[in-house]
């Protein structure tokens, strides 16, 4: 049995890790195939550092190929790493730094096309966010963050729990697209702008910890809702009931977690009472202390 779950727990560790180069490698041709070829600018860290090598260029004698924008969002996330590895976890860091390690070699190594994929440049700044967006969903989805405003906004949210990381996102990238607007012009940040919006749709639905789900337990036995608060770290609320046809006291327990995590309350749950009862539901409005976790 201890074989089987180790090797469950390495098979899972391969899948994860698989994701997340899978994922780097998606975003990395929606990149260089249909963002950079029509000139648009990606948002957070790395649209930054497209700014920043477009204004050496412009202004300075420095004068850095397109390929080194991958390089360039690596140098700027050194310091948000040391802050994850300090203040937020080791295995967080870790998991993170593989992650913007493998985006930085595949848009390094994954030509950039000299014209885009498509004539209309709508058309690139569509399937490209959506391209882009399958690819950063893989990448969270294998329990990596593509660090940049991810890392601060979670160190942030540790230190004030009622911190919005979208909020920080937003602010942050209105200015990359300000700057993109003053160094290109307003249509190409407008563009941009399409094309985030489209990103950012593509990895709420592949992304399952931004969908919420509310489950109600029915149980007999009175310890499931410890085993669910100690595993997963989640809230609960219970209440005693009466089964209508049995007329046996039946503890209701009341929980939400990410679709994420909806497998492994299963699995905490039969392990408790294989007999209990439960009833999901999805696509829930939170207005309250929910944790949100990366991975």
């Amino acid at each position: 049995m201890k074989h089987k779950k180790k090797e469950t727990k390495v098979q899972k560790i391969i899948t994860n890790y698989g994701m997340m180069l899978a994922g780097a490698l998606i975003f990395a041709l929606a990149c260089n195939c249909f963002i950079v070829p029509s000139s648009l600018n990606n948002s957070g860290v790395i649209g930054f550092s497209q700014i920043v090598r477009e204004a050496l260029d412009r202004f300075t004698f420095i004068h850095l190929p397109i390929s080194t924008v991958g390089i360039l969002n690596f140098l700027f996330n050194i310091p948000l790493l040391m802050l994850a590895w300090f203040k937020i976890s080791k295995k967080f860091c870790i998991n993170t730094l593989l992650c913007v390690g493998a985006q930085t070699i595949f848009l390094t190594i994954v030509p950039i096309l000299e014209k885009p994929i498509l004539d209309v440049i709508l058309a690139n700044a569509v399937i490209g966010g959506i391209i882009a967006g399958v690819g950063s969903g893989f990448m969270l989805r294998g329990g990596s963050c593509s660090g940049g405003i991810d890392i601060l906004g979670m160190y942030l949210s540790i230190k004030m729990p009622d911190f919005s990381i979208g909020k920080l996102a937003v602010v942050f990238n209105a200015c990359v697209y300000a700057a993109c607007a003053g160094l290109y012009d307003l249509e190409i940040a407008i563009y941009s702008i399409i094309y985030s919006y489209f990103m950012s749709q593509m990895v709420d639905k592949i992304h399952y910890q931004n969908i919420k789900m509310s489950a109600t337990i029915f149980t007999k036995v009175d310890h499931v809702d410890k085993v669910i608060t100690y595993s997963l770290r989640r809230g609960v609320t219970y209440w005693k009931g009466s089964g209508s046809y049995t007329d046996e006291d039946t503890y209701v327990i009341m929980t939400v977690v990410s679709k994420q995590e909806v497998n492994r309350l299963k699995q905490i749950v039969h392990d408790c009472d294989p007999k209990a009862f439960v009833i999901f539901n999805e696509g829930m409005n939170i207005d309250g202390n929910f944790e949100k976790r990366l991975a």
